[in-house]
């Protein structure tokens, strides 16, 4: 069956849609008259004509924003409510479902990987989530069984959901691809969203009296991830990439918490938390811990971290003027790059011609763990 975000369907719909509206022009004359038969055959084709261009609108929107991500999805025959999953006492992460990762190649862990869906629980900040973690087909490979991998933690914007980015920015697919050609090596991705309380949008901040997010990205996070699956452990093997909010997330990550992530790339993303209704206050009043989550400010006055930065953005996108004060803003040992497109939005559009050369760029920022 064609998939419900595919592109194949789209272009049957968009062909048949064309072909309604041709056939309805070619038989518009035969309509006319004041019979019954002719009312019915004008308002039918006015009918099939609407229907077919509407059914073709719906499926392109449906698969750039990902409203519905399958048929059963759609259809709402799904499953019901859900499984419940017992969890181990105290488990830091639990896979709760996993699910085959399609390619050209087939299914095969072995040849194009898998992808978990986790739940993870934060032993310092208290705080959970869900999130989904790929697996690349070198981690079922024999040859690979006694050695460990680097990570690539990725973070939605504000309010996205990781399923999107592995159905919509497609990272799985892009990873995959950026290790055969042997610009990225052997990579785990860890696809999360930076909301974890409610809906509320904490800009990934410790905040005063309440969620301490960024200790659960930047502590929490690797070490229990580290305990289940087979990762490397310093630094140099983990970085951080994320859209919107998630590459400013990705970014004060790696300049305010060095021995967390030494890489981070920010596509769209912005240089300061904003305050707005859906963040209430981040800063308790607290000026400097405002200041220090500057992170223009904190390249300007505080030591240089030894980390690479990637900045995306394009000549006409509202980040444009800010990235370039951060470019010359930096001193070192930080390391920055930028990607700068001649035109682009903040979408998905955008972010998705961003991704291979970000993949290719951590490629030479991530470093494979040591054998054992």
């Amino acid at each position: 069956m064609l998939r419900l975000t595919g592109l194949p369907l789209q272009i049957i719909a968009s062909v048949l849609a064309i072909g309604v509206f041709a056939a309805t022009m070619w038989l518009w004359p035969r309509f006319g008259g004041r019979t019954w038969k002719a009312w019915l055959g004008r308002i039918g084709a006015f009918l099939a004509t609407q229907i077919a261009v509407l059914v073709a609108m719906g499926l392109i929107a449906n698969g750039y924003f990902g409203f519905y991500s399958s048929w059963t999805d759609l259809l709402g025959t799904n499953g019901g409510p859900g499984t419940v999953v017992d969890q181990q006492p105290n488990a830091a992460v639990a896979v709760t479902g996993e699910q085959k990762f399609y390619a050209q190649q087939g299914s095969n862990p072995e040849r194009v990987g898998l992808i978990h869906k986790v739940a993870v629980k934060g032993a310092v900040s208290g705080l959970s989530t869900d999130g989904f973690v790929y697996l690349p087909p070198q981690y079922f490979q024999p040859e690979y069984a006694h050695r460990k991998f680097p990570m690539a933690l990725v973070l939605a914007g504000y309010p996205g959901t990781p399923e999107k980015l592995i159905s919509l920015m497609k990272y799985p697919a892009s990873t995959l691809e950026a290790i055969e050609q042997q610009k990225l090596p052997p990579t785990v991705l860890v696809m999360m969203r930076p909301t974890l309380v409610s809906n509320r949008d904490t800009e990934c901040v410790d905040v005063p009296n309440g969620p301490q997010v960024e200790t659960f990205f930047t502590s929490d996070l690797p070490k229990a991830l580290a305990t289940t699956y087979r990762l490397g452990t310093d630094p140099a093997n983990r970085a951080v990439i994320g859209n919107s909010t998630g590459g400013y997330c990705a970014l004060k990550f790696a300049l305010r918490k060095p021995d967390s992530y030494r890489a981070a790339v920010s596509l769209s993303g912005y240089y300061t938390a904003p305050i707005d209704e859906t963040t209430g206050d981040l800063f308790g009043g607290n000026g400097q811990l405002k200041q220090e989550n500057d992170l223009l400010w904190r390249l300007r006055n505080t030591p240089a971290a030894p980390v690479s930065l990637l900045l995306g953005t394009a000549h006409d996108e509202n980040n444009y003027a800010a990235t370039q004060d951060m470019v010359k803003s930096f001193k070192s040992p930080t390391k920055l790059s930028t990607i700068t497109l001649d035109t682009g939005g903040h979408n998905f559009h955008t972010w998705t011609r961003e991704i291979p050369p970000a993949l290719e760029w951590l490629g030479k920022h991530l470093t494979m763990p040591q054998a054992a």
